[in-house]
């Protein structure tokens, strides 16, 4: 079961730098904005638009990627930074820090932009990036069959609670969701092509 954590919190530190550090800026963000700010930063960087056709945002094009670190209310940070805590490290550790990175951002913007296409309506928040995290392993699940059947059962469990909770949920940013596992199956695709590619080649 790759999804149980038995690290120190010293050596998940060490381990998983990337998820860490996602973490740590989030609540931090969370708690800035709304203990001294006054909600500034979420005007600011929530993730809007521009009304129809203007898919790009290219008047405000960083909401795309800070709109991925504001959080509405406790419970929204909550859930969030608690998926990123469990979900995150084995891909972190797959991928390695830089390209996991990379990965984490792609997917929050790649479902931003479906919000985008899809209503364009204003949204916030990690949840693109981290059903991106679970569209990698939906993607190892369904075509590599490399997770053992304990996660591979538990993927499956997290993709039908989300859908119903994408679903039956208030102010849940079901595009951003859609986009993110998207995101997260294409680029988990495209990685695998290119380590099978490199393998070929030596």
């Amino acid at each position: 079961m790759i999804f149980l954590r038995y690290e120190s919190f010293r050596s998940y530190l060490r381990s998983y730098p990337v998820t860490a550090a996602i973490i740590v800026i989030n609540i931090l963000v969370y708690a800035l904005d709304h203990l001294v700010f006054d909600g500034s930063l979420l005007e600011h960087g929530y993730f809007y638009s521009g009304g129809a056709y203007n898919y790009f945002s290219l008047d405000e094009p960083w909401r795309y990627v800070t709109a991925e670190f504001l959080h509405a209310d406790l419970s929204h940070i909550f859930f969030n930074m608690f998926s990123i805590l469990v979900f995150a490290p084995p891909l972190e550790r797959m991928l390695g820090h830089v390209r996991y990175a990379i990965f984490y951002l792609l997917c929050g913007v790649v479902g931003h932009l479906f919000v985008a296409i899809a209503d364009g309506q204003p949204t916030i928040g990690a949840s693109g990036c981290i059903y991106g995290v679970f569209g990698t392993y939906l993607y190892l699940a369904l075509f590599k069959r490399s997770l053992d059947p304990e996660s591979r059962k538990t993927v499956y469990m997290i993709l039908i609670f989300g859908v119903i909770f994408s679903l039956i949920g208030t102010n849940v940013s079901i595009w951003g969701h859609i986009g993110g596992l998207f995101a997260g199956v294409v680029l988990a695709y495209a990685y695998d092509w290119y380590v099978t590619l490199k393998q070929n080649r030596r």
